[in-house]
């Protein structure tokens, strides 16, 4: 009965409502409010603030400042192994594995279609046919800086506006195409083994999402934008650089292409992860 209740107000909450007035709460600047919100959270979510670049809960401007934090350089290693992928954020294992007939496993249930979650664009989703996927969800106590998982260059942004439902267990096992129905901003790299996406899945009160190189990205209506970086001064990020951010977390999405890449064996549904661990190991081209 609970996650009944739970499901059922994810539809009948008023989503982008909450998600503005939270966005408002968390810039706030007064002084003694946003200290108490950040005190509160850190103590609620047991968050280590001995690994934050700020240590000191105060000297943060506002809570969104804070929830963006850095980290200490030492605080996550990049794994350096060569043909390596790393995983592009703290937070859990949702699912991972291959992606079948055009199908992306979503929870016991659960599925949704490879062309709508990057927006029914068939060059796209052609190249990332019969690859594999890795969903990882960032809980609030995480780290919400979202990093490369593998060397590359921009080809391409899009932003898919969408629903804002939350993206924990609960919903990823009873809300019917979940993360191809929410808010997203799809980040797509060439790379050495080929296409590579990272996509930042919105949920329920994310203010917004940020990439390093178009800052902010916010609907501006209903419609389907795209921006192409392939003509322009090339946008090349290295293995565990940061890629944009959220403001109040919620999931990003890897995609890699048929035969470049594999899962760690050891990883599954519910594995704890940090950014720049190992993720799995690419298959370099003959």
């Amino acid at each position: 009965m609970k996650t009944f209740i739970f499901i059922l107000s994810q539809y009948l909450a008023p989503q982008y409502l909450l998600s503005r007035i939270a966005g408002t709460i968390a810039e706030c600047k007064i002084h003694w409010f946003k200290n108490t919100l950040i005190q509160w959270f850190i103590n609620k979510y047991k968050v280590d603030m001995s690994i934050a670049l700020e240590s000191d809960p105060t000297h943060y401007q506002h809570f969104n400042d804070f929830f963006t934090r850095a980290l200490v350089t030492d605080a996550r290693p990049i794994n350096q192994e060569q043909n390596s992928i790393i995983c592009p954020a703290d937070g859990t294992i949702s699912q991972l594995g291959n992606i079948n007939n055009g199908r992306i496993f979503q929870a016991k249930g659960q599925e949704y279609s490879l062309l709508e979650l990057i927006g029914g664009d068939n060059s796209v989703a052609k190249v990332f046919q019969n690859g594999i996927f890795s969903t990882v969800y960032l809980s609030p106590k995480d780290y919400h800086r979202v990093h490369m998982p593998l060397s590359g260059t921009l080809q391409q942004m899009i932003h898919i506006p969408g629903d804002l439902f939350s993206v924990n267990d609960a919903t990823a096992q009873h809300v019917p195409r979940l993360f191809a129905r929410n808010e997203r901003v799809i980040c797509l790299f060439s790379t050495e083994v080929g296409p590579m996406a990272v996509i930042l899945v919105g949920a329920m009160i994310v203010a917004s999402i940020e990439t390093v190189w178009a800052g902010l990205v916010t609907p501006v209506n209903k419609e389907i934008r795209r921006w192409n970086y392939s003509d322009q001064e090339p946008i090349t990020l290295n293995k565990g650089d940061e890629l944009g951010r959220f403001k109040l977390g919620s999931t990003a999405i890897v995609l890699m292409g048929k035969d470049s890449a594999q899962w760690n064996n050891e990883l599954k549904h519910s594995s704890a992860v940090q950014m720049g661990q190992m993720m799995g190991s690419i298959e370099p081209k003959q």
